[in-house]
Formats: C-alpha cells, sequence, structure tokens
C-alpha cells in the first residue's frame, strides 16, 4: 500500500504506522485520517500483525493537532461530520483486537491527544507535551477527549485540561496516569518494541478478549463487566491456545500459541 501522508512497515508481527507530515507537525487533516483508517482496516484482517506501534515522523510532533486550516473552514453540518469521521477512526483503533502502542516523540496536541488516548498504552519521550487547547480556537474536543481523557486521569483533572487548555510535560502526563512510562527519545521505539514481543509471547485470543473485556466493561456498571468477563473466560476455555498453554505450564515448557 503507498500512502501520501502515512509510512506503513511489517516487521516481526509488529505493524508500524507513523504520520509523516514533518512540516506541519504531523497535523491530522482529513486525508490522513483516511489513510490512517484504511491502514488500520488492513492491520485488523491481518493475522500475522500481533502488534502495532505508532509514532509521528521527525523530531518535533507526535501529531500536534487537527489541520486548522481545514478548521477554519467547517460550518455545523460539515463540523459534524468530521468529528464523526474522526471518532470511528479512533474508535476502530481503540477497539482493534491488537494492542496499539503510542510512541509519542513531541507535541501531542488536541487531535494527537486524543489519538494517543484511542491507543492500548502510551510511551513517551522525555521532551512529549500533552495538551487539549482546543477552548482556546472557540471549539471543544472533537476526536473522543471529552469521553477518553476523564476515564484515564479522572474527572477533575480532565477539567483543568479542558478548560485551562495547558500543556503539560511529559513527566507531568505520567504523574496523572496519561502516560505509562517516560523514557528517553533514543529508547521510544526499542522499549515499545520490547513490550511489544512480551504481548507477542502470549496468547493472541486471550490478548484479544483481555483487551475487550477493559475496553466494553469500562462502560458497564461492575456486575455486567464481571458478567463479561465470565463470558469472555469461558470462550477461552474452549480454545486449543488454552489447551496448549495449561499443558506447557504442565510440562514445563514454552507455549506455542497458534490463536485458534
Amino acid at each position: 500500500m503507498n500512502f501520501e501522508n502515512i509510512l506503513f512497515e511489517k516487521k516481526n508481527a509488529i505493524a508500524y504506522v507513523t504520520v509523516n507530515r514533518p512540516k506541519v507537525l504531523n497535523a491530522l487533516n482529513m486525508a490522513t485520517m483516511e489513510e490512517l483508517r484504511t491502514v488500520f482496516h488492513e492491520i485488523k484482517k491481518d493475522a500475522a500483525i500481533r502488534v502495532v506501534i505508532m509514532t509521528g515522523a521527525g523530531e518535533k510532533a507526535f501529531i500536534a493537532g487537527a489541520d486548522i486550516g481545514e478548521l477554519a473552514t467547517r460550518d455545523p453540518m460539515t463540523g459534524k461530520e468530521t468529528t464523526q469521521r474522526g471518532q470511528n477512526v479512533l474508535n476502530l483503533i481503540e477497539n482493534l483486537g491488537k494492542p496499539v502502542i503510542a510512541c509519542i516523540n513531541g507535541f501531542a496536541l488536541g487531535g494527537g491527544c486524543e489519538m494517543a488516548m484511542a491507543c492500548t498504552l502510551r510511551l513517551a519521550s522525555q521532551n512529549a507535551k500533552f495538551g487539549q487547547p482546543e477552548v482556546k480556537l472557540g471549539i471543544i474536543p472533537g476526536y473522543g477527549g471529552t469521553q477518553r481523557l476523564p476515564r484515564l486521569i479522572g474527572k477533575g483533572l480532565a477539567m483543568q485540561q479542558l478548560l485551562t487548555g495547558d500543556m503539560i510535560t511529559a513527566q507531568e502526563a505520567h504523574r496523572i496516569g496519561l502516560v505509562n512510562e517516560v523514557v528517553p527519545a533514543a529508547e521510544l521505539i526499542p522499549r515499545a518494541e520490547a513490550i511489544a514481543a512480551k504481548i507477542i509471547a502470549n496468547a493472541p485470543l486471550a490478548v484479544q478478549y483481555a483487551m475487550e473485556a477493559v475496553n466494553k466493561g469500562m462502560e458497564m456498571t461492575l456486575s455486567e463487566g464481571l458478567y463479561l468477563e465470565a463470558v469472555l473466560f469461558a470462550v477461552c476455555c474452549a480454545t486449543a491456545d488454552k489447551n496448549e498453554g495449561t499443558s506447557a505450564f504442565l510440562e514445563k515448557r514454552a507455549p506455542v500459541f497458534k490463536g485458534k
């Protein structure tokens, strides 16, 4: 697949997706969003891909936000359409069934912060900056920021970020739970690959169902979430991977999972 705004590579069961618009700090225009939709649909269908690593081109930005030139032309009708199309792409990433690790190598502002929040895990370089500055432009986040941010860091801290529009450092983002780890820039991709390797060693269906239990359970009551967990646990018990995993443990050998 050839893209104008993103780079795509597959290696060792890992897909690498890079937003490649460094001259505009990897800002998200609609053409880029459509390319991301296409590539993540392909990743979802490709059984050989187990984990995705997502980052931005250059050394300054993961994704610095939406394309302000496009944003300035939006009226109520096109604004709603743009928002919903973008939300659908981020929902696809969040519910891919395969972990997506965001390697945040600089600015993650507005739509960039929202994109990172849709990923499964977030690693940040020491120079990364985060923020939802939409109120400074007379709008609110439109790619899920008002919903995912409070779910990740709590209502009070999310309100502070959403209402002030302030940027925060990678270290502060880690303190409040927005990112999993902060590492030197040179170690960002290697650290993501190390985490990916640990995930790839596990049973593919178990990884998928664990993610589904968390993502869907977050929208449920505790009793509903526990029921979902029980159902997905039961599904796991019907897989060949469960038989292989338990047998390998009892036989003191490494398991060979097949995703079946």
